[in-house]
C-alpha cells in the first residue's frame, strides 16, 4: 500500500507516492532489533539514501543503527513498531525533503566539504538556499554525502576513495571541483545539461538579498548551525571521550580558581548533562579536586558535589567509588580517616545514608583491588556500625512518638471539662482556686 510522501496533504491524487514502512522485530533481550525491510524502496522514494533516514530513527530514539547494504538490511536496535516509525519518518520528510518554499519533495540535498555545509534544491520551483538544521543527522550527511548510487551508500566513507570516484565519473566534461561533484543532485543535473562548470557557477548566483546586513545575517546563521552541529557531534564519541571533555573542563576552572562560583558550578552541571555523564562526574571530580587534604575539601566543595549527587542514588554510588581511589592514592594518610571521610560526607549531605549501607554490603573491585577494597571497608565498619544503631534509634524513637501523640488525643477529647471548672472570677484568689480544683492526673 502507498502513502503521500507529505501525509497531511490528503489528495488521492497526489502524485508523490512512497510505499508504507514495514518494520520486523528479530531477537530478543539484549540483543532485540527491528529491521526495517522495506527502507531501500522507501528512500528511493524520497530520493535519499537509505542510510539517512535509518540514521535519524537512531537519532530520534536514542539507539545505535546498522547497515547491511550486501542484503539491503537496515536496522534499529530495540524494538520498535511500523506506526511509530512511520511517524518519524514524516519528521525527516519535512525536515530533509521538503521544499521549504512549494513543500514538493522534488529536492537534492547538495554538500560541500570544503564549506562544510548541506543546501537544498528544488527542481519543481527553482528554489535553492542552505540547509539549517540542528539535527544530529545534518553531522551524518556531512561526513555521508549522497553518491550516484545511493545503493553504494556508505561502502566507502574516505574522503580519498570519494574523490577518486568522482574524478572517474567526471573526467570527461572537466570538472575541476571534486569535492562538490560528489553530490548525487548535482551531479544528476550536470549529465543532464552537460555543463557541469556551469552549474556549478549557478550554485553561488542563487540569492534573495545581496546586501551587507543580509549577508552577515546568514553568515551568523551558518555560524550556530556550525556550533550546534558540533555539539551534537560530541553525543558521538565514546563515554570515554566524552568523560575526558568534561575532565578538561573542570581541570580548567580548577586552575583559574572559579569552582566556588555558582555560575561556573552551574557550567559544569549543564555540560555533564549535555555530555550525558552527569551520573559518573563525580569520578571525574573526586579524581581531581581531591587529595590527602580530603576533609577540608569535602567542606569547600560541598555545594559542587550536591549539584551532581543530590537525589541521585548513582551519582552517590559513584563519588563514593572516587573516593575509594583517592584514599588509594594517599593510603598512609587517607586509610585511617575513612570513618571520618564518609561521617563528613553524611553530615554535609552529600552521600545518604542508604548509599553508604548498599556500598558496605559488598566488597567490589571495580574501582580498586578487592584487597583494597576490603581494607577500607574494614577501616568504614565502625562508622558503618554507628549508622545502623543511629537508624534503630531513630525508628524506636518515632514509635514512641507515636505513642504519645495517641495518649495526647485522648487527653484532648476531655479538656472541655475544663472550663466547668473554673468559677466565675471576682478577685485573682478565687481563680487560682478553681485552677487547683482541677484534677490533671484524672484528666
Amino acid at each position: 500500500m502507498s502513502l503521500n510522501v507529505n501525509r497531511s496533504v490528503s489528495d488521492v491524487f497526489y502524485r508523490y507516492k512512497m510505499p508504507r514502512l514495514q518494520a520486523k522485530v528479530e531477537g530478543k533481550g539484549n540483543g532485540i532489533k527491528t529491521v526495517i525491510v522495506n527502507m531501500a524502496e522507501v528512500a528511493k522514494a524520497l530520493g535519499r539514501p537509505p542510510t539517512y533516514p535509518t540514521k535519524y530513527f537512531g537519532c530520534e530514539l536514542g539507539a545505535q543503527t546498522l547497515f547491511d547494504f550486501k542484503n539491503e538490511r537496515f536496522i534499529v536496535n530495540g524494538s520498535h513498531d511500523a506506526v511509530k516509525l512511520q511517524d518519524l519518518l514524516d519528521g525527516f520528510i519535512r525536515k530533509f525533503v521538503l521544499c521549504p518554499e512549494c513543500e514538493n519533495p522534488e529536492t537534492d540535498l547538495i554538500v560541500s566539504t570544503k564549506k562544510n555545509q548541506v543546501t537544498q534544491g528544488c527542481k519543481a520551483c527553482g528554489y535553492h538556499g542552505v540547509l539549517i538544521s540542528n539535527h544530529k543527522l545534518m553531522t551524518f550527511i556531512l561526513k555521508n554525502p549522497p553518491n550516484l548510487n545511493p545503493a553504494t551508500q556508505g561502502s566507502s566513507l574516505t574522503e580519498g576513495k570519494r574523490n577518486k570516484r568522482s574524478k572517474k565519473t567526471n573526467g570527461e566534461g572537466g570538472q575541476e571541483n571534486v569535492d562538490d561533484s560528489v553530490d548525487n543532485s548535482l551531479m544528476e543535473t550536470s549529465q543532464e545539461n552537460n555543463t557541469g562548470a556551469a552549474e556549478e557557477g549557478n550554485d553561488e548566483g542563487w540569492t534573495v538579498d545581496v546586501s551587507e546586513e543580509a549577508v552577515r545575517a546568514r553568515m551568523q546563521d551558518l555560524t550556530d548551525g556550525a556550533k550546534n552541529m558540533t555539539i551534537s557531534d560530541d553525543l558521538e564519541k565514546t563515554e570515554k571521550e566524552r568523560m575526558d571533555i568534561f575532565y578538561a573542563l573542570v581541570k580548567r576552572k580548577l586552575e583559574i580558581g572559579v569552582l566556588e562560583k555558582t555560575d561556573d558550578q552551574k557550567e559544569l552541571l549543564a555540560e555533564a548533562e549535555r555530555l550525558e555523564i552527569k551520573t559518573k562526574a563525580p569520578l571525574v571530580l573526586m579524581e581531581l579536586l581531591f587529595d590527602q587534604n580530603a576533609l577540608p575539601q569535602a567542606k569547600k566543595y560541598r555545594l559542587l558535589l550536591l549539584r551532581f549527587t543530590l537525589n541521585d542514588k548513582k551519582a552517590q554510588r559513584y563519588l563514593i567509588g572516587g573516593l575509594e581511589q583517592v584514599v588509594v592514592l594517599h593510603k598512609d594518610v587517607l586509610l585511617p580517616r575513612v570513618p571520618a571521610l564518609l561521617k563528613l560526607l553524611y553530615d554535609l549531605d552529600i552521600l545518604q545514608e542508604a548509599s553508604i549501607l548498599e556500598w558496605a554490603e559488598k566488597i567490589s573491585k571495580k574501582y580498586v583491588s578487592k584487597e583494597m577494597s576490603q581494607e577500607i571497608h574494614d577501616k568504614a565498619a565502625p562508622f558503618i556500625k554507628w549508622l545502623k544503631e543511629a537508624d534503630e534509634e531513630s525508628s524506636e524513637s518515632e514509635e514512641s512518638d507515636d505513642d504519645v501523640e495517641i495518649e495526647y488525643n485522648d487527653r484532648a477529647q476531655v479538656t472541655p471539662l475544663k472550663p466547668a471548672a473554673v468559677v466565675t472570677p471576682k478577685a485573682s484568689k478565687p481563680d487560682e482556686d478553681g485552677v487547683e480544683d482541677v484534677d490533671i492526673d484524672a484528666i
